[in-house]
């Protein structure tokens, strides 16, 4: 059954730090992977994207503050999070799609979808 599975989230104070992983039941090195995230009532945006050779994209919003990683031995996704604001919060999705995703950090491009895990950061 080919899945993501997203772990690693919870609740922190302002300027505090968080690690997501998300796990692939198949081998996700030559997919384009990301992280979206979503706050009720506005749509799924885009953090950080990784491509097949490591090549990094962020939202404005968190560069400097967020780092994405892949381990393609353990087919995981992370999304090392630093300085968290409380415009943090929200429920962070891993996106998955096989070859190469022309615009990154646009939520169409990917097929897979983990099911999501919550971040909220208090002030």
């Amino acid at each position: 059954q080919v899945r993501l599975m997203e772990s690693g989230g919870g609740s922190v104070q302002a300027g505090g730090s968080l690690r997501l992983s998300c796990r692939a039941s198949f081998d996700s090195s030559t997919y384009f992977m990301a992280w979206f995230r979503q706050v009720p009532g506005r749509q799924r945006e885009g953090v950080a994207h990784i491509d097949t050779d490591g090549r990094t994209t962020y939202a404005d919003s968190v560069k400097g503050r967020f780092t994405i990683s892949k381990d393609n031995a353990e087919n995981t996704l992370h999304l090392h999070m630093n300085s968290l604001k409380p415009d943090d919060t929200a429920v962070y999705y891993c996106g998955a799609t096989y070859g190469r995703a022309w615009y990154p950090l646009v939520k169409d491009e990917y097929s897979l979808w983990g099911q999501g895990t919550q971040v909220t950061v208090s002030s």
